[in-house]
């Protein structure tokens, strides 16, 4: 999400589909980060540059490929949270990704089928896979936008089209904000999208950070920016907590993934990837 790209509302479920962007805009020869993650998680979407870029960042830090998988296992507890105990019956989804198992709409529509979702990515190869994204349940809705993170107007508005920002809804930023490397325009993005939402909505991020495996850390974002794309920066526990300044957070607070109220699926080993949740009140 480091490139501005057209607005528009790709497919929806109960609508017809429009056109499907252009092949010439799909790079495959730089490593692009919605592949790479599609990569260490198992999927097939990705091509050899992807796989040789995830193969050497899991050479120089091999708890990478637990951070994605237990970014992933943050996304479904902390939907299933927000969506049970929270009453969310709206979801936002900025950074969608390429689909793998327990995408967000799945998660929160096996809790209450008539939970609305809107994704919003703008990656090329993620809006080819829009349709398979889209398959929800019958009572719930789910839409796709395409739009940037640098363009938060521009996502409010397209997602009014299916999501009531009159009530509650649940804002999931899950490994996208570190692609927005000034510090103070992450935070203005941030505050633009929790501005738009009514009391009562939660806020979820997950953002990699560089204060565990700190040497480490700084090693493969250098390698990432040298020859991947979008560039990245992690951030410290205490610039991540940042991002939650008004809102209240819930326990454990800002916390490695695999900290956040694990469960019988949860792994043990700390991982580069802090996250947390917050309700407006």
């Amino acid at each position: 999400m480091a490139s501005c790209t057209p607005l528009r509302t790709l497919w929806t479920v109960e609508g017809s589909p429009v056109a499907e962007p252009s092949s010439q805009h799909l790079d495959t020869n730089t490593p692009h980060s919605a592949r790479l993650w599609n990569y260490w998680l198992g999927g097939k979407d990705n091509f050899q540059p992807d796989r040789d870029a995830g193969d050497a960042i899991a050479g120089m830090l091999p708890s990478i490929v637990a951070l994605a998988r237990e970014d992933r296992k943050f996304l479904r507890r902390s939907v299933e949270y927000m969506v049970g105990e929270g009453g969310i019956r709206q979801i936002l989804d900025i950074g969608t990704g390429l689909p793998t198992a327990d995408n967000t709409h799945q998660v929160a529509q096996a809790v209450a089928p008539e939970t609305k979702v809107v994704y919003v990515d703008n990656d090329p190869l993620v809006l080819v896979h829009a349709r398979a994204l889209l398959a929800g349940s019958a009572e719930g809705e789910t839409s796709y936008v395409e739009a940037d993170l640098n363009t938060p107007e521009s996502i409010l508005a397209a997602a009014r089209d299916t999501l009531d920002f009159s009530q509650p809804i649940a804002l999931t930023l899950l490994g996208i904000v570190h692609f927005l490397r000034d510090d103070d325009a992450a935070l203005a993005v941030v505050r633009e999208l929790v501005g738009a939402l009514a009391p009562g909505s939660y806020l979820a991020i997950a953002h990699g950070c560089h204060d565990i495996n700190t040497a480490e850390a700084h090693r493969i974002v250098d390698f990432w920016n040298e020859r991947g794309t979008p560039k990245i920066k992690y951030r410290s526990a205490a610039e991540i907590t940042a991002f939650f300044d008004g809102l209240r957070l819930l326990e454990p607070g800002v916390v490695p993934c695999n900290q956040w109220r694990p469960d019988a699926k949860t792994g043990t080993e700390d991982v580069n990837q802090y996250c947390g949740v917050a309700i407006k009140e």
